[in-house]
């Protein structure tokens, strides 16, 4: 096979958290209304399912895109050690430092800014292509480092 394949690798990993969605922006009545029971006052938690893709060209020596330990490494290292069994909201300094709202969407961003960088300057040949996150079997968020245009 050639060393110009274009391969999409996908690692998946699944970590648990709590979260309370919450925005200081808004009443107490407006974030019942918008977040209902999500905006409980103790939190409520998930069992997240998280898939990053990576892409890049099959190595000619090793015949890999990335070697899938590293990439399950770097999982471990920069997101799962971070987000697994934790309350998002107080316990992930991003989140709580900056106020950010701990929804999917923000949570899959996250992600993708703790690993992104890591892989660019490790890997000359792969680059991050895509975070999804699933928060349940039917809501999930696809990432993939658009910047806002």
């Amino acid at each position: 096979m050639s060393s110009k394949s274009k391969i999409y690798l996908i690692r998946r990993e699944s970590f648990s958290s709590a979260h309370r969605l919450h925005s200081n922006h808004l009443s107490d009545e407006e974030n019942l209304r918008i977040y209902s029971k999500c905006n409980n006052l103790y939190g409520h938690g998930h069992n997240y399912v998280l898939e990053v893709t990576v892409v890049g060209n099959i190595d000619g020596k090793t015949g890999m895109v990335m070697n899938i330990s590293d990439l399950k490494y770097l999982l471990a290292e920069y997101v799962l050690n971070i987000l697994d069994h934790k309350n998002i909201d107080l316990d992930v300094e991003y989140f709580r430092r900056n106020h950010v709202i701990s929804t999917t969407e923000n949570v899959a961003i996250f992600i993708w800014n703790q690993i992104n960088d890591v892989i660019n300057q490790q890997y000359k040949n792969v680059r991050l292509y895509e975070i999804k996150l699933y928060e349940t079997d039917k809501n999930i968020v696809v990432y993939r480092g658009e910047e806002d245009s």
